[in-house]
């Protein structure tokens, strides 16, 4: 009995060391060096993403090269994601071995899931106002902008549970991309904004056909009139649009409510009558418009040099495309007066590490990314704006965005109608909520417009019962039947427990089984003996 009892005190003793083993894996909280040591040699990584866009690599590529010759002790290696899906996976996948990034290209969404490690992200805050090495810190060695030369929306959507955890490296929306000549064919004119009847009055016009089963419109077999790229921007601006919930600041689910199943019973309907289809079923929206198959095509606005009869990039063969006029406009909205489209685009992150110095480097870099010279060149690659006054209001910018149309490379003027829709339209955009499981939200959002079009298609009866199991699946496939989200928000939840650890609680649950076995035989054992003297 004594060595049991014995046995089971250590086990105890190790079991209580758990947590903070466990919790090894974050990190101390970073606590900025008073000074840089420039002669120490450091050496970081930057994740980034491109869309096998060389002049978006090169960008990178001569940022780096230029930080380097200012901070000759630091050596950035770059890696390069074609997704931002695949950066998520891997920093999730990194935090557990702490092997992440130093800075890294993701989206608030996922910062919010990063950050319930210990201490694994940055909080910037401190760092922003920090008067040396902040934002046009007096010890920074390239013209940094300071915090108020930040757009303020596109900083506020870097703010994960009441802190700066990123700082924005892009913004874009999403445009309605139209080809203009197919809508006044059909006797049409595009008014001043687009809203949701005129879209769906028009798509189903152009989804008439002729006697020998070609569309009207346009003579072809093919034509998909509305095309979406992205379903889940569609149904959280949809209802965004109507006043109706999505989910609360502190992760409450409210997406699976009656605004949203009227909205998709309203777009099953125009799926029946050939009217709209999604990029995951039908494929990319812009080989549709630039082959004449479709009317409106809705993208980011990061994506506008795929749009158009003289777009810089396609995946159709040059002798399909056909020339026509590109009218770039927002979304489709229900009251054109108070019109709301959502912000997106990448952010930059800083991860912290063991050495101050390390992850003061870090964030020296990921200033130097909000420098003019990185803002203004990649946000000309596509129709993304900079996200700094600074940039927006250079005459080298503002000259850019006044030569739309001089050629169809660096003057596109599909892409630079894009830039300016976002430019004249900031104080009409919005973000949705950022939570641990937020991310999964989204996702869910656009698989209820995914998996209805599918089911319409397949000659499905969609109904209130088929709702009711539509929205009990989705709940069920994105785990958001577990209650609140939120209640995750700013917990340092440490992943699961080690094998060891969860070794020790066994043999500890093991040991006390055993004393407790013990204890009642010994105990019938000295019953037993009493009895016999009697």
């Amino acid at each position: 009995m004594k060595r049991l009892v014995s046995v089971a005190l250590l086990i105890v003793t190790l079991c209580a060391l758990l947590p903070g083993c466990h919790g090894s894996r974050g990190m101390r909280e970073f606590a900025a060096p008073e000074e840089f040591d420039a002669s120490r040699r450091q050496e970081i990584t930057f994740w980034a993403k491109n869309d096998t866009n060389k002049t978006q690599v090169n960008i990178y590529k001569k940022a780096i090269a230029d930080f380097e010759k200012l901070y000759p002790n630091v050596k950035v290696n770059l890696r390069l994601y074609t997704d931002y899906g695949k950066i998520y996976n891997d920093v999730i996948t990194n935090i557990s071995t702490g092997t992440t990034p130093n800075v890294c290209i993701t989206y608030p969404d996922h910062i919010a899931t990063y950050i319930t490690g210990q201490n694994v992200v940055v909080p910037l805050d401190a760092l922003f106002d920090d008067a040396k090495y902040g934002l046009g810190g007096s010890e920074v060695r390239f013209d940094s902008p300071k915090k108020s030369e930040i757009v303020p929306q596109f900083l506020d959507e870097c703010v994960v549970s009441g802190s700066h955890y990123a700082i924005p490296f892009m913004r874009s929306t999403e445009a309605c991309y139209i080809n203009k000549d197919l809508v006044e064919k059909l006797g049409y004119e595009l008014p001043e904004l687009l809203t949701w009847d005129f879209v769906w009055e028009v798509s189903e016009a152009a989804a008439e056909k002729d006697a020998d089963g070609n569309f009207k419109v346009n003579g072809q077999k093919v034509m998909i009139p509305f095309i979406y790229k992205s379903t889940d921007n569609m149904m959280i601006q949809m209802l965004r649009q109507k006043g109706a919930d999505y989910s609360t600041d502190e992760g409450e689910i409210l997406l699976f409510n009656d605004t949203a199943k009227e909205l998709l019973f309203d777009i099953a309907e125009h799926v029946k009558k050939g009217a709209f289809s999604t990029f995951k079923i039908s494929s990319y929206p812009g080989n549709f418009l630039n082959a004449g198959q479709c009317i409106f095509a809705v993208d980011s606005t990061a994506g506008a040099t795929w749009m158009g009869s003289h777009a810089t990039h396609h995946d159709i063969a040059e002798d399909k495309i056909i020339e026509f006029e590109t009218a770039v406009m927002p979304i489709p909205q229900f009251d054109p007066a108070a019109p709301k489209m959502i912000s997106q685009g990448p952010s930059v992150c800083v991860f912290n590490k063991k050495d101050p110095q390390e992850v003061l480097a870090s964030w020296l870099f990921a200033q130097y990314l909000l420098t003019n010279d990185v803002q203004i060149a990649y946000s000309q690659t596509e129709g993304y704006v900079p996200v700094t006054l600074k940039a927006q209001e250079s005459p080298e910018y503002l000259d850019y965005l006044s030569r739309a149309g001089e050629d169809n490379e660096l003057y596109y003027d599909v892409k630079i109608k894009a830039a300016k829709l976002l430019l004249e339209n900031v104080g009409s955009t919005f973000i949705t909520p950022v939570f641990n499981g937020s991310a999964s939200l989204r996702d869910a959002a656009g698989t209820l417009i995914e998996n209805v079009t599918k089911s319409v298609r397949r000659k499905e009866t969609v109904d209130e019962s088929y709702m009711k199991k539509l929205y009990s699946d989705v709940r069920s496939l994105y785990r958001l039947d577990q209650g609140s989200m939120g209640d995750k928000v700013g917990k340092k939840d440490m992943g699961p427990l080690p094998g060891t650890a969860k070794a020790l609680i066994i043999a500890l649950a093991a040991a006390w089984a055993g004393i407790a076995f013990f204890c009642i035989r010994g105990a019938v054992i000295k019953r037993r003996e009493r009895g016999k003297k009697i």
